[in-house]
């Protein structure tokens, strides 16, 4: 009994071998565009990251500035932007892409350069060739949000 419970087993291995293979490469590119679908696909370039920190910075700098009645702060040096999450969301009547991560920055002239998290709404132009700055407005439970919407700076 145990040699024919043997030659099953190397029947049924070579069988199964033979279907694992069949399946190896569909599976293997099922895998590589579920991977593909998380890494990025859409991401804005990395010069879009650091303008639309930057803005975000100098936008909050500016309004603090103006509830205390001080004169705004220079533009900050963004660096190190880690993407740690992507979405696609819906901003106003269109889509867009909320990104969460880390990055470091520093004020003009400050030697100290700090790593902070962020969380970040981009919306792409309307040709698809620029991206803005989306800031989300407080709105009553059960709303959708209102949206801030602000061109990123053109760089040389």
């Amino acid at each position: 009994m145990l040699p024919a419970l043997r030659t099953l087993a190397q029947r049924f291995g070579t069988a199964l071998a033979r279907v694992g293979r069949g399946l190896a490469l569909p599976l293997s590119l099922v895998l590589l565009l579920q991977l593909g679908a998380c890494s990025g696909v859409g991401q804005p370039p990395r010069a879009t990251l650091l303008a639309a920190l930057a803005l975000q910075i100098e936008l909050t700098q500016g309004s603090i500035a103006q509830a205390l009645q001080l004169e705004p702060g220079g533009s900050p040096e963004v660096s190190r932007v880690r993407v740690a999450e992507q979405q696609m969301v819906p901003i106003g009547d269109g889509k867009g892409l909320r990104l969460v991560g880390q990055f470091d920055w520093r004020l003009p002239g400050d030697p100290i350069r700090v790593d902070s998290p962020f969380e970040l709404y981009l919306q792409r132009g309307e040709r698809g060739q620029s991206w803005r700055l989306a800031r989300p407005l407080s709105a009553a439970s059960g709303d959708p949000p209102q949206w801030l919407i602000d061109p990123l700076p053109l760089r040389s």
